[in-house]
């Protein structure tokens, strides 16, 4: 009974051996694809243009009201287009609102 144990701790060992090898890169399968420290990159950037008319969504502060020792904000979000040169063409509410609650310190 011993010597099955031995066994299979042995081939257990060769086979995992086996595998933490196949997934190196210095094993015949990745031979073609390994790279050393004294190899450069190739890879290029990319200059990447930002697309024309897609709109930017900001949350605009709509009313701040007290109530029961707290603030509460709440907020609309707009989808805003600006021009090449960052001008705000148009605004417009997506119809979106969060409500932000918070204890007023102050009182």
């Amino acid at each position: 009974m011993k010597n099955k144990t031995v066994i299979s701790v042995f081939f257990l060992l060769v086979i995992l051996g086996f595998a933490a090898y196949l997934d190196s890169p210095y094993s015949f399968i990745n031979n073609n694809y390994a790279y050393s420290d004294d190899q450069p990159v190739l890879a290029q950037p990319v200059e990447v243009e930002k697309p024309e008319n897609v709109p930017e969504l900001v949350d605009k502060l709509e009313k701040t009201k007290k109530e029961d020792g707290y603030i509460i904000e709440t907020y609309e979000e707009y989808e805003v287009y600006k021009d090449q040169n960052g001008k705000v063409i148009k605004s417009e509410p997506t119809g979106k609102t969060e409500t932000l609650k918070y204890w007023d310190y102050k009182d």
